[in-house]
């Protein structure tokens, strides 16, 4: 079954094509903008599940070792140990690395994620039942998750070629929440696997926001049920917004032809309104990207919305 949009695909294609027709790629620019994902991806994936430090925070505890006042000690080592987590997938998806997706690379993830806060149960499956709070979903018990874990590796070693890599990641990221195989970093390791097999298809780091927080717990319950569509779109927004970040960095400066502005602002030169763009991007049928709890967009954009939207109509 096809879960990503034909028209969002393609536009992500497009601009997956345009980084790789920018390579080789300056080394100092790409290790900045990994620097700079790095910090982001674990600030935002320890803040999901509750993590209370901030961006500015994270930075100071990871690349400066501060020790920030009145903030949990669980805080400063899930920090460090989530950012070791993302040094270790980055050496995982080098070119000459064959790393492919099984349970010892799952387990060893979430060793990492949890080795300073769980060193009990880091890298080792529940051995009693759990419940998740604020939702009706119940995980399996405890003793059926050998087998559904061996389940999921089959899954993956049959779908891998006959789904999108977008489609595959996102797949594979609520089915393993789903199964909810450790105590504690279920989410973060699922995150984690889902940008290791992006990343191998040359995808920069994909970062789900903690302001997107609500909405991502929506669509994963809705992924509970069978609907896979808002998932898979959520995570394509998500993957577009970072090739997006990647290609406005690195894209030289003589052949950049579009200006991201804020919704409200673009929505002024546009027969739309700001609210409505907002919808748009959202549904991923407007090229936008978020910038914290903002959409950017640009005119060029918004004009291509129009000419497919007249486009669809003639035919």
């Amino acid at each position: 079954m096809k879960y990503l949009d034909p028209q969002l695909q393609q536009r992500i294609d497009n601009k997956l094509a345009l980084l790789q027709k920018l390579r080789p790629l300056s080394k100092t620019a790409v290790k900045k903008l990994q620097q700079q994902f790095q910090i982001e991806m674990t600030y935002n994936s320890n803040a999901i599940e509750g993590n209370s430090l901030n961006l500015k925070e994270t930075f100071l505890v990871i690349n400066e070792g501060i020790t920030i006042k009145n903030k949990p000690l669980k805080d400063h080592l899930e920090a460090k140990d989530h950012h070791e987590a993302l040094e270790y997938i980055y050496e995982l998806v080098k070119p000459q690395k064959k790393a492919t997706i099984s349970e010892i690379l799952i387990k060893n993830l979430h060793q990492l994620i949890v080795k300073k806060t769980d060193e009990s149960w880091a890298g080792k499956y529940r051995n009693s039942q759990v419940f998740i709070g604020g939702t009706n979903y119940i995980p399996p018990e405890a003793n059926q998750i050998p087998s559904k874990m061996n389940n999921l590796i089959k899954w993956f070693s049959k779908k891998r070629r006959q789904l999108h890599p977008i489609e595959l990641t996102a797949l594979i990221h609520h089915k393993l929440v789903y199964i909810h195989p450790f105590f504690d970093g279920n989410g973060r390791t699922s995150r984690l696997i889902m940008n290791i097999l992006l990343m191998k298809k040359g995808y920069p780091l994909a970062v789900i926001l903690k302001h997107d927080r609500k909405k991502y717990y929506h669509v994963l319950s809705q992924a509970d049920i069978g609907n896979y569509t808002h998932l898979v779109r959520f995570i394509a927004l998500t993957v577009e917004r970072s090739l997006d970040i990647y290609l406005k960095t690195l894209t030289p400066a003589s052949k950049k032809t579009e200006k991201f502005y804020p919704l409200s602002k673009i929505s002024k030169k546009t027969p739309y309104s700001s609210k409505y763009l907002n919808l748009l991007a959202s549904q991923g049928k407007l090229e936008a990207h978020k910038q914290n709890r903002n959409w950017l967009t640009s005119i060029e954009a918004v004009k291509r919305y129009i000419q497919n939207r007249q486009r669809k109509r003639k035919t």
